[in-house]
């Protein structure tokens, strides 16, 4: 498209908008209006002043939409300096003569976007075209606008894209974006499996990623959402969402699924309930959680996330004493670390009286924005004894260095043990990591009235 005025260069068609007819009268010294290298081959794109060669893009039922196909036309000289495919295509052994070239693969916005960038340098890419563009840049052995796209894509990649993406980067073989998505799937694993485009992706990308021991999320809830994709799987297969079906469509992505490290009460309520399990996986699953020797199962038992290496446990109180009763207020604990941790649950003290039955409220607060960074609603069983019982969050919570926090537990139930003489500094050290130290304080608002030196919450268990 240009202006027959010899001074004033013309805009070249929007990438994303119907091609204009071109005129074909030449321009007078239009060379001399231009004052680099660049200007004047700028001036020839998607002009047919000089051009040699056409593609018709945009044929079929989208051609049709769109008012029929779209004639590009191009330079064989400009496009053969910038990719080695458009070479052999016009100057190797079996080189076209064809004045028309048909392209019915390439969008045109995409292939106006890589002529662009090959006439001047200049790239316009958007969200609605970066992966066509993408593509084009690759079928056109172009690595320079590929890399434009790689960038584009990962300065736009978030939590509720990142599946999505995984999936053109596989498909498109772009380890480096394809690695930049796993990254932010591990480190907003919720929030990724939540979005929409999580249900849309092919059985390799499931399992790739349940393979992976970086996952920040409770595997229950890991479990949770496989099932939806497995649901989502047989309708795209067109087979009734049924337990068999969904366990078919599963496949090896079921053993992936890290079922002991789920709790008791997780496998109980969800996997043992859902079908997909046989009957004798889920008797073998109750008798790992239960029974010591436990017998051998077939699934993964490595911890995920930062539940990397040997879960931590730290207990603050030098003494056990009892009658500890509960009036409807939380038992309450401030507390700091000196490096990044993830929490994963407490352990409680039980009942004074003999085996019985807790329910209980358990929360990591920041204390200075008075922000609940996780919590769970659920119970436990203790035996009567001195020991701590185990209530975990339904996923890690990340503890930042140098951070107040305040670790809260609100229980219904009978009188319970509780600690005495509490530590103000706490080391947890292994042969493998540097120390953790704990450092903790007073909390208002405590159960009883309490201090430091007594109260609940004796133990924070945790990975590093």
């Amino acid at each position: 498209i240009y202006n027959p005025s010899p001074v004033r260069a013309p805009r070249a068609a929007a990438p994303l908008g119907p091609l204009l007819p071109l005129q074909r009268e030449p321009l007078y010294n239009w060379q001399a209006t231009k004052a680099s290298l660049k200007e004047r081959f700028a001036f020839l794109f998607n002009s047919e002043l000089l051009s040699d060669v056409r593609f018709v893009l945009g044929k079929g039922r989208s051609a049709a939409a769109a008012g029929g196909p779209q004639r590009i036309p191009a330079h064989r000289f400009v496009l053969a300096a910038g990719s080695a495919v458009f070479d052999a295509m016009f100057n190797g052994g079996m080189a076209t003569t064809s004045a028309e070239i048909e392209l019915p693969d390439v969008e045109p916005a995409a292939f106006l976007a890589l002529l662009r960038f090959l006439y001047s340098d200049e790239v316009q890419i958007g969200p609605e075209t970066v992966m066509t563009t993408l593509y084009t840049a690759k079928k056109y052995a172009v690595p320079a606008l590929e890399a434009h796209c790689v960038e584009f894509l990962t300065k736009h990649l978030r939590a509720d894209n990142a599946f999505m993406l995984l999936t053109q980067a596989r498909l498109f073989d772009e380890p480096q974006l394809a690695s930049l998505c796993l990254d932010t799937i591990d480190k907003s694993t919720v929030d990724a499996i939540s979005a929409e485009g999580f249900t849309d992706i092919d059985i390799d990308t499931l399992c790739a990623v349940l393979e992976r021991d970086t996952l920040s999320i409770r595997e229950s809830r890991l479990f949770g959402a496989v099932v939806r994709w497995a649901e989502a799987e047989c309708q795209r297969q067109q087979l009734p969402v049924t337990f068999a079906n969904k366990q078919k469509v599963l496949g090896k992505a079921l053993s992936l699924i890290r079922f002991p490290l789920m709790t008791i009460e997780e496998f109980a309520a969800g996997p043992a309930q859902s079908g997909i399990l046989s009957d004798r996986e889920v008797v073998n699953l109750f008798l790992h959680f239960t029974v010591n020797p436990k017998p051998r199962v077939e699934y993964i038992d490595r911890p995920r996330c930062c539940l990397r290496g040997k879960e931590c446990c730290i207990n603050r109180f030098q003494q056990v004493e009892s009658r500890w009763g509960y009036s409807g207020t939380s038992d309450r604990i401030r507390f700091t670390v000196n490096r990044r941790i993830s929490i994963v649950g407490f352990g409680l003290y039980g009942s004074i009286h003999g085996p019985t039955d807790y329910q209980v409220n358990i929360q990591i607060i920041e204390y200075e924005k008075k922000q609940t960074l996780g919590q769970n609603d659920t119970g436990f069983s203790c035996d009567g004894t001195a020991n701590t019982f185990r209530v975990m969050f339904k996923e890690p919570i990340e503890i930042l260095p140098n951070i107040c926090y305040t670790a809260c537990a609100t229980l219904k139930g009978p009188d319970s043990h509780y600690g005495t003489k509490g530590l103000k500094k706490v080391v947890h050290e292994t042969p493998a990591a540097s120390k953790t130290v704990f450092f903790f304080f007073s909390s208002p608002g405590n159960n009883n009235g309490t201090s430091i030196e007594d109260g609940q919450i004796p133990e924070i268990i945790f990975y590093t």
